[in-house]
């Protein structure tokens, strides 16, 4: 599966399922007439529903945008903590940030390495922002490896550097990962020592799961307090949600 079919699959799931529900939400809406109150009966609430909605149709967007959050803390209970905690030094941006933004990528994600300017642009405006990055290695056979040492250089404080230099390199073999970790000024021998640990297996493992959890099957995916976006949707709406996640 290419990375165009896992972005996409996440941004169509459920509409017509929510649309179903806030038609019956709004279905047993009682109304105002003459000063007294009454409930419309299946036909007649087809004709206010119908009026209702061409004469405010934004309520459809309110409506789904209210059941997309509340669906998504429901998902993010009990694993928010895990989320929203970065294996030791895969951070962007200010590590003690007050406001916290979780990005699931792969190195050979091209909706991930077309998100890089917008997330300089959101690091560049939010001195407070702290980007969690989990790997989530799924699209190519070397992705896994890439992750590997992305942790690696995490764990020698140089995570930035790799990151920006392996997608950087536009392909994903052994290696551009090896002339990525080189370049970011990584101890070789020291960073297989650690790309081949138990506990960076560990961390892939529980990335994939966590991802599933969170009904995430593609790369980029973000979260940011209780919005989770999947896809590669530019800086205007994760300026959006990093602002909402702040005041939340």
């Amino acid at each position: 599966m290419t990375d165009t079919d896992l972005t996409g699959m996440t941004k169509t799931m459920g509409i017509g399922t929510r649309i179903a529900a806030t038609l019956a939400g709004l279905a047993v809406v009682g109304a105002v007439v003459g000063g007294g109150v009454w409930f419309a009966g299946p036909t007649i609430a087809g004709h206010v529903i119908h009026d209702y909605l061409v004469t405010n149709p934004e309520v459809l967007n309110e409506a789904m945008d209210a059941l997309q959050r509340k669906q998504a803390k429901a998902q993010l209970a009990g694993v928010r903590q895990s989320v929203e905690t970065p294996f030791p030094g895969a951070v962007l941006g200010n590590p003690n940030g007050t406001v916290t933004l979780v990005e699931f990528t792969d190195y050979a994600c091209g909706y991930c390495r077309r998100s890089l300017p917008d997330v300089a642009q959101l690091l560049a405006k939010n001195p407070d922002l702290r980007i969690v990055v989990r790997e989530l290695p799924i699209i190519s056979q070397h992705s896994a490896a890439a992750a590997r040492m992305a942790l690696a250089a995490a764990e020698q404080g140089k995570y930035h550097p790799f990151h920006d230099a392996m997608f950087a390199a536009g392909q994903l073999d052994p290696e551009s990962i090896e002339a990525a970790a080189r370049q970011a000024g990584l101890d070789m021998e020291r960073a297989r020592k650690v790309a081949a640990s138990p506990v960076v297996e560990q961390e892939l493992s529980r990335n994939v799961d966590v991802a599933g959890r969170l009904g995430f099957s593609g790369t980029p995916s973000w979260i940011a307090g209780d919005r989770m976006i999947s896809g590669a949707v530019g800086f205007e709406q994760l300026s959006q949600a990093v602002n909402e996640a702040r005041g939340s």
